[in-house]
């Protein structure tokens, strides 16, 4: 490597982002909307390097592009995230504050049923907490807790977790 190119190398660091895009057009002969100064760097780093020294060899152009032919393609597209519905929250009687809104809850009314450690536990999901053995808790997770002796997820505990989110 030259010392010129070695010089402007370590000029790059120095440059502001807009210097940085600016420089990024004039090497690659299209402008860039990235931000990211370290990638910005590393790019025109390896621009600079390739055009004082030379490029890829063929030999190694047709190696990547076998590589390229091998690789696994995602067939599908990635899942969008799940939008959050109305988030109006209900104030309860006794005070406390639950969203309505919470798509992972059936709707109040309906008994939770889970077998766990040879018993057979029922909670009933109401529109002011959650009841189980006569006392209303604010939260599954409160309810498991008070059945585990120990902090866990309601939403697991109670398996209430669509396939694939429990992760």
């Amino acid at each position: 490597m030259s010392v010129d190119i070695g010089h402007e190398l370590a000029e790059l660091k120095g440059l502001t982002i807009g210097a940085l895009r600016q420089k990024y057009a004039a090497l690659f002969g299209e402008p860039t909307r990235t931000g990211n100064k370290v990638w910005l760097v590393r790019r025109l780093a390896w621009r600079l390097q390739a055009l004082a020294e030379g490029d890829l060899s063929e030999r190694a152009r047709q190696r990547a592009a076998e590589l390229a032919n091998d690789a696994d393609l995602r067939l599908s597209p990635p899942r969008l995230p799940r939008t959050p519905t109305s988030t109006k929250a209900v104030e309860s009687a006794s005070g406390l504050r639950l969203s309505s809104a919470d798509g992972r809850l059936p709707p109040p009314g309906t008994v939770l049923v889970r077998p766990y450690k040879g018993r057979t536990l029922q909670v009933r999901i109401l529109t002011d907490g959650f009841a189980y053995q006569g006392r209303v808790y604010r939260s599954l997770s409160a309810v498991a807790k008070a059945i585990t002796g120990s902090h866990c997820n309601g939403f697991l505990f109670f398996r209430l977790l669509g396939k694939g989110e429990a992760s």
